[in-house]
């Protein structure tokens, strides 16, 4: 069975740095496309980064330029690297993997994380 577990997550001020982990277990995380999705209170599920199996990374507008996908084959694990967040960057982020290509909508992805939360405010 995969699991999907975050963690991470926090209360931060704005301009801060948080990373955020997703250990996977079940399967090997090399050659999957994974996903790091967010949801605010009141608004829908978003995309926010991907890497594909061959670890090009693709990343939302709103975040691109502070935040970085990783993968650790090592340790089965990917990680979002945020910097220079910002109040709007507040939601709960939770992490995807698709045995197959996935695109950035969540419909491409099988597995999924219970997800961290992370809060920026002054």
């Amino acid at each position: 069975q995969v699991q999907l577990v975050e963690s991470g997550g926090g209360l931060v001020q704005p301009g801060d740095s948080l990373r955020l982990s997703c250990t996977v277990s079940g399967r090997t995380i090399s050659g999957v496309f994974m996903a790091w999705f967010r949801q605010a209170p009141g608004k829908e599920r978003a995309f926010v980064a991907r890497i594909s199996g061959g670890d090009n990374t693709y990343s939302a507008d709103s975040v691109k330029g502070r935040f970085t996908m990783i993968r650790d084959n090592a340790k089965n694990t990917v990680y979002l690297q945020m910097n220079n967040l910002k109040p709007e960057d507040t939601a709960l982020y939770t992490c995807a993997a698709s045995e197959s290509r996935a695109g950035l909508t969540a419909a491409s992805y099988n597995y999924w994380g219970q997800g961290t939360q992370v809060t920026v405010s002054s």
